[in-house]
């Protein structure tokens, strides 16, 4: 862990209670809109290289989040591998490590592997290095960030670990910002509820 990624870690605290008062951040499929196109029906490649098949999530919680190694929020890798380690039996967390805010995620894949293990644990998937926002936008994003295709929808992550929180049938039902904690109540509140 660099210099600079332990101040981020002390820090944390004190951002999200900062980010917290700006801004609730948090987006609710109230009407329990289904997509347009199956979420089963995606793929991505995990950081090994292999293709991940969306199709055996099936029957299980998900969230989603965007992260980076050199970000204010990165202590949130450990939250996530909490929440993943108290209910994984009925959740499964993908991150999708990206670069798409302000130079927060420079490593290559090896590099970035290496530093949420060693300095987070993490033990839940972990994808490729790719792009959440913008023209070159991978898929599973696009499928999160366009109503038309998840049916309601259009929110783009705002910044690093945005989550999003799809059901046991593949209904996005959430939208979290940043300043959102993992273990927020409303978080562990709705993978705990069946739905």
């Amino acid at each position: 862990m660099t210099i600079r990624q332990s101040i981020l870690k002390f820090l944390y605290p004190l951002i999200t209670l900062f980010s917290g008062l700006l801004k609730n951040g948090t987006q609710t499929n109230s009407e329990k809109i289904v997509p347009n196109s199956s979420f089963y029906s995606l793929a991505a490649t995990l950081n090994n290289g292999e293709i991940f098949s969306f199709d055996s999530l099936k029957g299980y919680k998900v969230i989603i989040v965007n992260t980076a190694s050199d970000c204010g929020y990165t202590a949130q890798y450990s939250q996530l591998e909490e929440l993943y380690q108290l209910h994984k039996e009925i959740l499964k967390i993908i991150a999708f490590p990206a670069n798409d805010f302000k130079d927060q995620e420079k490593g290559n894949d090896d590099d970035i592997a290496s530093f949420c293990k060693k300095n987070y644990g993490v033990s839940f998937l972990l994808m490729q290095k790719t792009k959440v926002v913008g023209s070159e936008q991978n898929d599973v994003f696009k499928w999160l960030s366009n109503k038309n295709i998840n049916g309601w929808c259009n929110q783009q992550p705002e910044w690093n670990f945005c989550k999003y929180l799809i059901d046991e049938n593949g209904v996005l039902l959430n939208y979290f910002a940043p300043t959102v904690s993992p273990l927020s109540k409303k978080i562990v509140g709705l993978i705990t509820t069946s739905h």
